[in-house]
């Protein structure tokens, strides 16, 4: 394999695959990215055997024939190139040699037939989403996502179809404590769609790579696998095995007293007094009295702190204890003027919303304070 390649080129491309790969791996082939070139370009790949991303750059080839390589080395190495150089790359005896100006390395490779694809086999649902709207599902989601590896089940953004008024595609993500659902109209082909949890580490490579997408992202699934063609890069993903719970029971439906509050203002206020709050508690008071909400702090180690945020709130006066990097978190997806808070008491769930036509809701449980 011969070919020489832009450094800028190479360097985007490489930037993207070699962020799938585990900086630990017992099994040394999946350390490498493969390196296949061909009819003026270059094939990139890497996987952890769950995630895999293919791309393809233009190159000017010499000689066709692919090799893998350390993925993590080669990115560093084409980082540190100076901008505008060109890359040759050479694949033979083992080695990689790389070379640009008066720069040259060498390093070991693997063979590319050791290499592991991973079998996509049927996917039978095929629809497009514009990549705006997929940044909207993965943005007003993806913080909810749980950490927590027992809840494996959780541990992904819930896709599914449903026929509301219209027929809707839903995206949700709970830990437990807040929920987070999106809600967009169904996208032509999607209509026999199997309910599909996406794992987290693919949520976030897609979202990586939709900044760099203009126009449609074709998406291709089935029960197990999914694939998203973003152009010149291909990412497929093995599917969470499991039953997502059904979180359309904790989304109030009665919740009677409503706050309508400026969400920056209500954002700063809650980040202002939260500043003393402890790693281990985060819980930040709300006092509820007409047109009159005041934030409270208090921690045994840093003292207390409070502040009064004006907002429109006619029911009886009451007070709600929440975490404040959860409230933060929601409060940072709205993007009108206004959000309306939903409350029933001090420990119901609380329904988060812009307005009743909004795509997106939230679901806040709250904390005793």
């Amino acid at each position: 394999m011969k070919a020489t390649i832009e450094r800028a080129t190479l360097l985007k491309g490489l930037s993207h695959v070699q962020s799938v790969v585990e900086r630990r791996n017992t099994i040394p082939i999946l350390s490498n990215v493969l390196i296949e070139a061909s009819d003026a370009s270059i094939r990139l790949m890497a996987t952890d055997l769950d995630l895999q991303i293919d791309e393809t750059v233009p190159a000017a080839i010499d000689q066709p024939g692919s090799t893998t390589v350390s993925a993590h080395t080669l990115f560093d190495i084409a980082r540190k190139l100076p901008e505008g150089a060109q890359v040759e790359l050479s694949a033979a005896e083992g080695k990689l040699q790389i070379t640009a100006g008066r720069y040259s390395s060498s390093l070991p490779t693997l063979p590319r037939d050791d290499f592991p694809v991973i079998a996509e086999g049927d996917l039978p649902t095929t629809f497009e989403l514009p990549a705006e709207t997929l940044k909207q599902i993965i943005d007003s989601t993806r913080f909810a996502i749980s950490t927590e590896e027992t809840r494996y089940y959780l541990n992904g953004i819930f896709l599914h179809v449903s026929d509301d008024d219209q027929p809707v595609l839903k995206a949700a993500a709970t830990d437990g404590h807040r929920l987070a659902r999106v809600t967009v109209p169904r996208p032509d082909g999607a209509e026999q769609m199997p309910d599909v949890i996406v794992p987290r580490k693919c949520v976030a490579e897609l979202r990586k790579l939709l900044d760099e997408v203009d126009g449609s992202v074709g998406v291709s699934l089935s029960g197990s696998k999914i694939r998203f063609d973003l152009g010149q890069a291909i990412l497929t993903s093995k599917l969470i095995d499991g039953t997502f719970p059904d979180y359309t029971r904790v989304i109030p439906t009665g919740n009677d007293k409503l706050l309508k509050i400026d969400p920056r203002a209500f954002m700063q206020g809650v980040d202002r007094v939260s500043t003393i709050a402890t790693e281990k508690t985060r819980a930040v008071k709300m006092a509820l009295d007409r047109d009159k909400i005041t934030l409270s702090v208090t921690s045994p180690e840093n003292g207390a702190a409070a502040e009064e945020v004006p907002g429109e709130y006619t029911a009886l006066p009451f007070e709600i204890g929440f975490n404040s990097r959860y409230l933060l978190d929601i409060l940072g997806q709205i993007e009108g003027d206004t959000v309306e808070v939903h409350l029933a008491d001090a420990s119901a769930p609380t329904l988060i919303r812009e307005n009743e036509k909004s795509p997106a809701l939230y679901v806040l449980m709250p904390m005793r304070v």
